[in-house]
């Protein structure tokens, strides 16, 4: 007899809206097949410019839940801003069999750990873009929003020597949930981690022991699905590592938003953190002008303001011709091992995920759909 999340998760899948088989026009995304055991059973997409330079940087990008790989592109903007400035994109994909509303389960142990699930899925996806296509070991950045936030967090804390640099968009520190209530209340700020105890969990994470990736935090300050509060834990989880402190080195107004910038003693900007002031729960957004990227729509927030254009400027990745020398303060470049992940079946879970309620963003649709499966299966009226 099945337990009652796993009859919640398929009746939830059942309702949840279709994944269509057959590729949009605007869906600029190949498949990538064969690139590992794939303990995590995730779908691998991947962009590559024409004309691709040699040892070209590698983007992941990470979707947010109720989101596919194409959507996520088609509102960030990444892959258009790939074809101006040359660098490869790959876009992990979660599967309804994992996830009924397709969040990556950045709060299962098992899948943020070091060589193991969705974690070492990524993992072997980045080593066969890398390999295939002769990108720039030292130039792969990780961004995601929300659950792929979180993911994004997982996957630099896990594999530090592999990422120069990540951007996580309303998301969650790493370590700070292993339970689905654990992860409700995180989302909504109550209890979690000490600063201290945010720290030792990067910090064992993975036996590397630095130089550390450059990290980029975002957060709209109405945020109530992931509150504040979660920037916050992030910015302390990776202040410890860099050597900076609570206070930032300087603070400043970009695009009529504030920005918090922390540098470290050889005066490298090494965090950044963007408050957007009134924004829910979404990735900000610049849709018209010259630099404009992107389309607005659920969780694709129209603000003013391009994260896909400022994290890639943070990265050193959109200044003209730029085809910088990375050195020991970026990654440390070092030979990649090959994975030997013990594989276990996957069982399907409910999770945390924030239903498209409104573009300020709520974290009543995931209740909301909890109950109408209740009511479908007869077990609430």
């Amino acid at each position: 007899m099945r337990n009652i999340s796993d009859t919640i998760a398929r009746l939830s899948a059942m309702r949840g809206r279709p994944v269509g088989s057959g590729q949009s026009k605007d869906d600029h995304l190949s498949d990538m097949t064969g690139f590992g055991s794939n303990p995590g059973a995730l779908r691998a997409r991947l962009y590559l410019p024409e004309n691709l330079p040699k040892q070209a940087p590698l983007v992941v990008v990470l979707h947010g839940c109720t989101q596919t790989a194409a959507g996520y592109d088609r509102g960030s903007g990444w892959t258009e801003l790939a074809a101006e400035q040359g660098f490869a994109v790959l876009f992990p994909e979660q599967q309804r069999a994992n996830n009924a509303n397709l969040c990556f389960n950045w709060f299962v142990p098992g899948d943020i750990s070091r060589d193991s699930g969705e974690a070492a899925s990524i993992r072997q996806m980045i080593e066969a873009a890398v390999v295939t296509h002769g990108l720039d070991r030292k130039r792969i950045f990780v961004t995601g929003l929300s659950a792929g936030g979180a993911m994004a967090a997982a996957m630099l804390a896990a594999y530090p020597e592999v990422f120069a640099g990540g951007a996580i968009v309303a998301g969650l520190a790493y370590g700070s949930a292993s339970t689905i209530p654990e992860a409700f209340d995180r989302m909504r700020g109550h209890g979690g981690p000490s600063r201290t105890e945010l720290q030792r969990l990067l910090r064992q994470a993975s036996p590397h022991k630095g130089p550390w990736p450059r990290i980029s935090v975002w957060q709209g300050s109405a945020d109530t699905t992931v509150v504040p509060a979660n920037a916050d834990a992030v910015l302390a989880q990776w202040q410890s590592v860099h050597g900076v402190g609570e206070r930032p080195t300087r603070t400043e107004m970009v695009d009529s938003q504030t920005r918090k910038v922390w540098s470290d003693g050889q005066g490298r900007d090494v965090l950044e953190a963007y408050s957007i002031a009134g924004m829910g729960h979404g990735t900000p957004l610049k849709t018209s002008g010259d630099d404009g990227l992107g389309k607005a729509g659920p969780f694709m927030l129209d603000v003013g303001i391009s994260s896909t254009g400022h994290i890639a400027h943070f990265w050193e990745l959109t200044e003209p011709k730029l085809r910088r020398k990375a050195n020991a303060e970026t990654a440390s470049g070092a030979a990649l091992q090959p994975f030997a992940p013990k594989e276990k079946p996957r069982a399907v879970r409910v999770d945390p995920t924030p239903e498209p309620a409104n573009a300020r963003g709520t974290a009543g649709g995931i209740t909301k759909v909890i109950e109408d499966a209740l009511r479908a299966a007869g077990l609430m009226r």
